[in-house]
């Protein structure tokens, strides 16, 4: 037996000195318990014990001896660590292998793999080593007043973030909960352990929800509920929340009573406390108009504790007495005020020291720098707008007034202010219409700062003279004294677009957003200049950058909607437009642009409509009048057309144009003797009118007059004498079909040669497509009288007027040919049928 445990032990000691695992040392494997026991147990009158071992997934197995020989599973090799060395097992030397014994493997089985568990803990509850919840009262009050905090701190939360609705539904809900635990303590017996500071902050909460959300009865009472129970602290403070409600509410006598409670009960050693009450009470008399006593609290302030605000206060109290010289005391106090703030030079990027460049880069965002930033700029307000206020009345003149505020000014640590003082100054020249003492006061600032702003002042005032040599020449200085003042740019590049230098005016504008990306000037300046080089899609680009109140200046709305109807998106043109008209609803000349689209696209109906309302806010308008009878003789409604025909001629008396029209609308209605004489006037007044002619001889050959022939007559010889001076003209051979001396141009919707027509033609642009006129001949007046089917456009060759063109209705027409007319009588041919 000990030749086989050797012979076991010097095979595993083999095996173990092969792995290169640190931890196992086999050189007192004998002197080992567990070890020994496995040893033992190869003999079968030994009682069998199990090898537990730390890794389930080892298969190595031993055996006895006495009688039977092992059987090898494996052959051992040198391995690399102990995981490799575990997946073989040991042999002997023996040549014969031993077969297995029926002693159970130690704990081992390839089919059931157990998870190494000697302490049982699978059969514990995962919840025994947890513990117990204590259900008594106390518990379940301190569970209910963390939730209650827990809603007080959303419900804070939320009013700060601007969500004053959840903050009041928050401070509701914590309100019924604290309710709640009140009762559940009664219930348990422990209503003398309450938490009143829990309730205070519950009920304070509520109290500034509800005044938050306008609530102010509410308010109050939740306010006096508090005040009205002495076992909170403090209460007295939360008088003056009520008396602001007080305030709002325009209650000034009831607000004036909380603010003096609270003030009783403030201690004198809250100092500060004290006099933000007395300043409400101070507004509060102001409020009342009472001056004087408003004054008296101000004074105190500014005695005991001055502020800027204070300070600007009392010198509007002073002016609305008119006392000049509690103005000037009063403005010298505010100008007393300490500012209190460091120099700005450690947040200036400049530093020659690299660790003070960080430190500089890093704090020149942070809250002290914006909160003195902020200070800083509350009392330049209050100093600049007590000085503008009292600078006209402290004087005996407008100048000597200013200049005495800015004396002081300057004799005080806000001495860099006199320079916006003395450009406020010249604004107040430019208001009164006094330019010239304007541009002398700009001129005599020498600060650099201010010199800047003043001459970017000046190149502007230069400009709206029209003087663009010295705006140009104070918008370069403006641009050597700060390359970064968008305002000289801005200057400039309005120059250049005087000049019509748009390309020199559009990089003027591009530096000017580069120095201030928000500078409306700049950015609407650039559409223009881009609109002019034609650039449509750029420039709507820079006029739909306008968000917010900008987007609605009636300027940007009008510029978007004519590029979109440049483009040819008459859709999104009459959107624009009808969002235009939403800004400026009287409008009538977008009016008459929205009817036109609608025109352009068909839609007669819509296109009446705007431009009746066109009509009522503008009836002067040509255009619309002309339209608007032009669609009533389509419309076959000639007694409309007849009414705002006859207002254009009163209008323009002096234009045949009109009369033509008016005299048409009675030919249409039968009225032939009312058209005879009105043609008869008009040739009267315009004898080489060669459409009255025609329409002359037409009536008169219908009415059966003998004078038909002295107008046919008439009517030759104008023709003879037009071609004639049309040949005398012209360098070229003129065809006599060119001598007509119609018209051509639109404007009235009728066809050119109908009695829309001018007489001025002879004069002015008779010479002009005759060819083209005398193919268009319609008659307007059928036999009988009666209308036509439709009309083309036309209009008079001798007047300004341009209308938009439109799709013109189907309309018979009859071409007649003027070629030689020799001496021969002229025939109905040439005549209106």
């Amino acid at each position: 037996m000990a030749d086989m445990e050797d012979e076991d032990v010097n095979e595993m000691r083999k095996l173990f000195s092969q792995s290169s695992h640190p931890i196992y040392n086999l050189d007192n494997v004998k002197e080992d318990d567990p070890f020994r026991k496995v040893l033992l147990s190869a003999d079968k009158t030994r009682s069998r014990f199990s090898l537990v071992t730390p890794r389930p997934s080892s298969r190595m197995k031993l055996g006895t001896a006495s009688g039977f020989q092992r059987q090898p599973t494996a052959i051992a090799t040198p391995l690399s660590n102990y995981r490799q060395a575990s997946a073989f097992r040991p042999t002997t030397n023996d040549t014969i292998n031993r077969p297995m014994t029926a002693v159970r493997g130690a704990g081992y089985t390839s089919q059931n793999k157990q998870i190494f568990d000697p302490l049982n803990q699978a059969t514990i509850s995962p919840n025994a080593f947890e513990l117990q919840k204590d259900d008594s009262p106390e518990e379940k009050i301190k569970t209910q007043e963390s939730k209650i905090m827990e809603l007080v701190e959303e419900s804070c939360l939320a009013s700060s973030g601007g969500n004053h609705r959840k903050a009041l539904e928050k401070a509701k809900e914590a309100s019924n909960k604290e309710r709640s635990l009140i009762r559940m303590q009664e219930q348990s017996g422990l209503g003398d352990s309450h938490n009143l500071d829990l309730t205070y902050s519950v009920l304070f909460t509520l109290a500034n929800q509800y005044a938050a959300n306008e609530m102010y009865t509410e308010a109050l009472n939740t306010y006096q509920l508090i005040t009205k129970n002495r076992m909170f602290s403090n209460a007295h403070r939360l008088k003056v929340n009520m008396g602001n409600i007080y305030f709002k509410q325009k209650q000034y006598n009831k607000a004036m009573k909380m603010y003096r409670m609270a003030l009783d009960q403030v201690p004198s050693n809250q100092k500060g406390l004290r006099i933000k009450i007395m300043h409400n009470i101070a507004m509060v008399y102001v409020k009342m108009r009472q001056w004087e006593e408003a004054m008296s609290s101000l004074e105190y302030i500014m005695n005991e504790e001055a502020s800027h605000r204070a300070g600007l206060h009392l010198v509007l109290c002073c002016l609305a007495i008119e006392d000049r010289e509690k103005m000037k005391v009063a403005f010298s106090s505010l100008l007393s005020v300490p500012l209190e703030l460091e120099d700005d030079d450690k947040y200036a990027p400049n530093q020659a020291n690299p660790e003070d460049v960080l430190i500089s880069t890093a704090i020149r965002n942070d809250d002290l720098h914006l909160y003195e930033i902020q200070k800083r700029n509350d009392a330049e307000y209050c100093i600049l707008t007590s000085a503008k206020l009292i600078a006209p009345l402290i004087g005996s003149t407008f100048s000597e007034g200013y200049d005495w505020c800015v004396t002081t000014i300057k004799n005080s640590e806000y001495a860099k202010l006199a320079g916006d003082l003395e450009i406020n100054k010249a604004v107040m020249y430019l208001k009164q219409k006094q330019v010239s003492e304007a541009i002398e006061t700009l001129k005599t600032l020498d600060n650099d700062s201010t010199s800047s702003g003043a001459a970017t002042n000046l190149s502007f005032i230069y400009y709206m003279q029209g003087d663009l040599k010295n705006a140009e020449k104070y918008g370069e200085i403006v641009k050597k004294l700060d390359g970064f003042n968008a305002g000289g740019f801005i200057n400039l590049g309005a120059c250049a677009m005087a000049k019509n230098q748009l390309d020199q005016a559009k990089n003027y504008f591009i530096s000017a957003l580069e120095c201030d990306p928000s500078s409306f000037e700049a950015l609407y300046n650039l559409g223009l200049v881009l609109k002019q080089q034609g650039a449509y899609d750029e420039a709507l680009k820079c006029f739909q950058k306008f968000t917010g109140s900008l987007a609605l200046n009636p300027s940007i709305a009008y510029q978007t909607a004519w590029l979109f109807e440049r483009m040819g998106d008459n859709e999104a043109a009459a959107e624009a437009y009808q969002q235009l008209l939403g800004l400026v609803p009287s409008d009538a000349t977008i009016l008459q642009k929205i009817g036109d689209l609608y025109d352009s696209e068909g839609d007669k109906q819509q296109a009446h409509h705007y431009h009746v309302d066109s009509y009522r806010y503008y009836p002067s308008n040509l255009e619309v009048i002309n339209w608007l009878g032009t669609y009533y003789i389509e419309m076959q409604v000639i007694e409309k057309a007849l009414t705002y025909f006859e207002k254009a001629v009163l209008m323009q008396p002096n234009e045949p144009k009109w009369y033509m029209m008016v005299a048409g609308c009675h030919r249409r209605n039968g009225n032939l003797h009312a058209a005879l004489n009105l043609y008869q006037e008009v040739h009267q007044k315009f004898p080489e009118n060669i459409e009255c002619l025609k329409f002359l001889a037409r009536i008169c050959k219908d009415l059966g007059m003998p004078e038909s022939q002295n107008y046919i007559l008439e009517l030759k010889k104008l023709e003879k004498s037009k071609e004639v001076r049309e040949r005398i003209g012209s360098s070229r051979p003129v065809s006599r079909r060119s001598g007509s001396g119609l018209s051509s141009r639109g404007g009235s919707g009728f066809n050119s040669i109908l009695e829309n027509a001018t007489g001025n033609d002879s004069s002015s642009s008779g010479s002009r497509n005759t060819r083209t006129r005398r193919s268009k001949l319609i008659d307007l007046h059928n036999s009988g009288g009666s209308s036509d089917s439709g009309v083309g456009r036309g209009g008079s060759s001798g007047d300004n007027f341009h209308a938009p063109e439109r799709p013109t209705t189907s309309y018979s027409k009859k071409h007649l040919d003027y070629d030689e007319f020799g001496d021969e009588e002229l025939g109905d041919d040439l005549l209106p049928q």
